[in-house]
């Protein structure tokens, strides 16, 4: 039987794919297949992820990391040129990386907005730029751009990451009505509240109250951002693009 979800030889690079959900979308994408290019600052958590990839599949080549700031323009150019040199070709990018600076707005400082605008948007920016051309050029290509539900709805104390990503989805909407002729399809994710190092430190009491807000009745987990990656990765989302879906356990609606 065909895998209709096969990403077999297809090269996927994601931001920030060394931990958290970018490490869980990174495993799943080289469970089909793909060989899997990951960017992210940290050099130790980058290369244990490579490791953890290569052995699960059982593939020395399943994966390969570059250290990258992706804020950083000419971090970015310099990186995907060399993984243009390595592999001639990105078949599927995944805009992953960022952070959080939380904190009221009239508490916050100049670099927490900076900061977080820079690694959650301009990231963004930086690296399709990068790689626009060369998926037009082979006329095909996938871009996953990961938001947040927090870019649709806002909420106290986090005024720079919910403009962050609300701007990765108007980017998202933009870009897409930009490539979409030249086979180039570009959607978001916006993920709700997921179980990662960022959520385990909030208070048990904050996570009651998150879970009562969610009709499924509990926190999402890394694959089930991963697996919605993985269908907007694959051949069967070849007719979707600009679209955000939300995965939230139905908290926005």
């Amino acid at each position: 039987m065909i895998d209709v979800l096969s990403l077999k030889d297809k090269v996927v690079l994601i931001t920030g794919g060394g931990s958290g959900i970018g490490k869980t979308i990174a495993l799943s994408f080289a469970e089909r297949g793909a060989r899997v290019v990951i960017f992210d600052i940290n050099e130790e958590v980058g290369g244990e992820a490579v490791k953890e990839i290569c052995q699960h599949v059982d593939d020395d080549k399943a994966a390969k990391f570059y250290t990258v700031d992706v804020s950083k323009s000419q971090s970015v150019n310099d990186a995907i040129q060399a993984v243009l040199s390595d592999y001639s070709r990105v078949d599927v990018l995944v805009n992953n990386a960022g952070i959080t600076r939380d904190t009221l707005l009239m508490k916050m400082t100049e670099d927490q907005w900076d900061a977080v605008l820079n690694v959650n948007l301009k990231s963004v920016y930086n690296m399709c730029h990068a790689l626009v051309r060369p998926m037009i050029k082979a006329r095909k290509g996938k871009i996953i751009n990961i938001a947040s539900v927090i870019g649709l709805i806002g909420n106290a104390g986090q005024a720079n990451y919910a403009a962050s990503k609300a701007g990765v989805i108007g980017f998202t909407k933009s870009m897409a009505r930009e490539v979409g002729a030249r086979g180039v399809c570009v959607n978001a994710i916006a993920p709700g509240y997921i179980r990662t190092n960022m959520t385990d430190v909030l208070s048990e009491d904050i996570k009651k109250s998150v879970i009562s807000k969610v009709p499924l009745g509990r926190m999402g987990e890394a694959i089930d951002i991963a697996n919605t990656a993985l269908f907007l990765a694959s051949n069967l989302s070849d007719y979707i693009t600009g679209q955000v879906v939300v995965v939230d356990g139905g908290m926005v609606m």
